[in-house]
């Protein structure tokens, strides 16, 4: 194995904690929608989940190679630049989890990585190539694309079903939906699982551990694979409650066209390397798939706070990778310094999502108020065929008493 120093063993050891967050505020990718509809129980559903993300960790190398050989220039990034990163992002990802927004893990570690390589090289540093083509354009077109593959995936489910018996047709979409939630764990371990993989490869090679250029380790495959397993089976009960009932109301149908076409989206795009965020793209696809089905809705208040989110998660992340190498810079009482801010602000984050505890019993317990413009909709949407709506009553006015003729009484 590598050659070891303490502040390497530091980066090693943020970034597989960095992984280990990237699984729990990720699951809701894959599996917030089976559960919603039911076709899994929670804690099944994020077992297998964690099981494929870490098969999926083994199938590919390239968005790997992306991270620790395209972003950022290898020569002259010392391991505090990366931890610096890392402090970035991780500190995002427990926020955003924290109120519940599925925001991008992948652009948070991005972000984190651009900051502290900036605020440590200089922006020259940063392949703005690379940046642009497989980072920034992914990020805009792929919630699009998926989105508009689920619309007429969804449209497309409910047109052969439309004569099918609504008890067999529920069953057999159920049964399409686990599978696709699988295909979207494997896929979300052969994309996301590789970033941790790039970042570890990175550190290695600022600290002469590895030749520049070369892949990632086997140990370091593992390790992240079982990092992100791990998180993912703890379950993001909050990010799964909002992409599960906060964003849309779904059917099995919707469920598996969502699911199918973000699986298809992300498999592509780390196929040919694209540090694609998992989130917009599951994202994308379910608000496709809700405004798919016919007197379908979307919470465009949910929606809005989520663009927000990926919005700010690059600027954000690259600010405190910049601060958190500003004081790494300072040297070894630097870099002690920032450890112990990290393990004091995740703590405190901790606890404070203690005051509203989220689980496995309570994930589909609630839904989000419908806002405005979603009220509005659904007003003046009829809802779909053959549906009916429970607990529905109409209230027929009594007649009206006839009048009484003065003349007529006696």
């Amino acid at each position: 194995m590598e050659s070891f120093s303490l502040i390497l063993a530091i980066v090693v050891v943020t970034a597989l904690a960095f992984d280990f967050t990237n699984g729990f505020h990720d699951t809701a990718n894959a599996m917030a929608t089976t559960i919603s509809t039911g076709a899994l129980k929670p804690k099944i559903a994020v077992t297998m989940s964690a099981a494929l993300n870490l098969v999926g960790a083994f199938l590919s190398v390239e968005v790997a190679n992306t991270i620790s050989k395209g972003l950022v220039d290898e020569n002259g990034i010392r391991p505090e630049v990366i931890f610096a990163a890392l402090v970035g992002a991780i500190l995002w990802n427990l926020v955003t989890w924290l109120v519940g927004l599925p925001s991008s893990s992948s652009h948070a570690l991005m972000g984190g990585l651009i900051g502290a390589t900036v605020a440590s090289a200089g922006f020259g540093a940063v392949h703005g190539d690379v940046l642009v083509t497989k980072v920034l354009l992914p990020a805009v077109a792929a919630p699009v694309v998926a989105g508009l593959a689920a619309l007429l995936s969804t449209r497309l489910s409910y047109t052969l079903s439309k004569n099918a018996e609504d008890e067999a047709t529920r069953k057999g979409y159920r049964a399409g939906q686990i599978a696709s939630a699988g295909l979207v764990s494997l896929a979300h371990g052969t994309n996301d699982a590789q970033k941790t993989m790039g970042i570890i490869t990175l550190a290695l090679v600022a600290g002469g551990s590895i030749a520049p250029g070369s892949n990632p380790p086997t140990w370091v495959i593992l390790s992240a694979g079982l990092a992100i397993a791990l998180g993912t089976y703890i379950g993001g009960w909050r990010i799964i409650r909002t992409m599960g009932t906060g964003l849309t109301d779904l059917q099995p149908q919707q469920g598996f066209a969502a699911q199918t076409s973000a699986a298809t989206a992300i498999l592509a795009s780390s196929h040919l390397g694209f540090s694609l965020s998992t989130t917009h793209v599951v994202s994308g696809s379910v608000m496709g798939a809700g405004l798919g089905r016919k007197g379908g809705t979307v919470r465009w208040s949910t929606a809005t706070r989520m663009v927000v989110a990926w919005v700010l998660t690059l600027p954000a992340a690259a600010l405190v990778g910049a601060l958190a190498e500003s004081v790494t810079d300072l040297g070894d009482g630097g870099t002690a310094a920032v450890a112990v801010f990290l393990v004091a602000a995740s703590a405190a984050i901790w606890k404070l999502s203690r005051r509203e505890v989220v689980d496995s019993g309570n994930v589909v317990g609630t839904e989000e108020p419908a806002g405005v413009v979603t009220t509005a909709i659904a007003a003046v949407t009829p809802p779909p065929a053959g549906t009916v709506t429970e607990g529905l009553t109409a209230t027929i006015p009594s007649p009206a008493a006839p009048a009484t003729d003065p003349a007529a009484t006696v």
